[in-house]
Parts: structure tokens; sequence; C-alpha cells
């Protein structure tokens, strides 16, 4: 698996920044999108754009049927990497995301997952943090990416005795 480390409920959870290594790569457990979530999405925040919602109307799109939309994708894929347990109790902060791109849709039925690959490493200025940049891709069960982009996260430094 070209090196890849699966993240399961019996991983180790919490990687601090002394934890992770350039090149090293992680994939999450996965999870299927259905109809509720999108259309909660759209209730949670307004966004009835008629592709997300309107079947009728998506019968005359090259989608065929409603998708979700791109940042109800980017919020799972953020909540499959706190599911893999990576993130308990080291992650400090989301500080950027760059070069997001959405690159073919997700419907109701599909099954993705977020496959994190660690890019750059940097100490902060202050000793008890650290910067990890990830090349992140959501896949989808076809093994498709759908959803790329480059995500830096603030971690805790391991504590010293």
């Amino acid at each position: 698996m070209n090196g890849e480390t699966i993240l399961t409920q019996e991983s180790r959870r919490g990687h601090y920044f002394e934890d992770f290594e350039i090149g090293q790569e992680f994939l999450t457990p996965a999870r299927t999108i259905t109809s509720t979530d999108i259309v909660n999405f759209a209730c949670l925040t307004g966004d009835f754009n008629e592709v997300h919602t309107n079947f009728e109307y998506c019968r005359q799109t090259q989608f065929g049927e409603p998708i979700a939309h791109g940042p109800l994708v980017y919020g799972i894929m953020g909540g499959l990497q706190y599911a893999s347990g990576i993130n308990d109790g080291t992650l400090l902060a989301l500080l950027q995301i760059d070069g997001w791109k959405m690159l073919a849709p997700v419907k109701h039925g599909d099954t993705i997952r977020l496959r994190a690959r660690v890019v750059e490493k940097k100490e902060s200025s202050k000793p008890d943090r650290g910067v990890i940049s990830f090349e992140r891709e959501c896949i989808k069960q076809d093994g498709s990416i759908v959803q790329q982009m480059k995500a830096t996260l603030l971690y805790r430094r391991r504590p010293t005795a």
C-alpha cells in the first residue's frame, strides 16, 4: 500500500508533532454519503442550490441526480481524520488550506475516505508546538480522487519529562 498507515480504532491515538515523518501516509476509515447528509447540509447552510436539492433539475445536468456540496465533503474529510484518532488531544488548530480542488462529484451512496500524506514539517516559534502540512485526497469507493488540497495544521509537541 505504498507505505500507508491505515488508521483504525486500534491505531495509536493522538499523534504529536514528533510522530509525523515527511512522506508518511495515512488512510482513514470510510464513510458513505447519504441523501440525508446532503439535505441536512443544505438546511444548515441555507445553500439550496438546485444541483444539490432538486432531482428533476439534476436529471438535465451531467450529474443526473443531486450531488453533495463541496464544503460538505470537505467537512466529512475533517471528520474522518478526527475519527481516525490521529488528532486526539494533539491537534491545536487548522492553519491553512491551499489549492482546494473539486475534481469529481460525490453522490448519495458514494463511500469516501481520506488519504493524507505528510509533505512539510517545521518547528514553531513556540517550543510546545509544530506545523505539519498534508496533501489530502478524498477518495471514492472506485479509487477516483474527488477532492484534493494541502492542509496545514498545528500540533502539540511531545511533552518532556
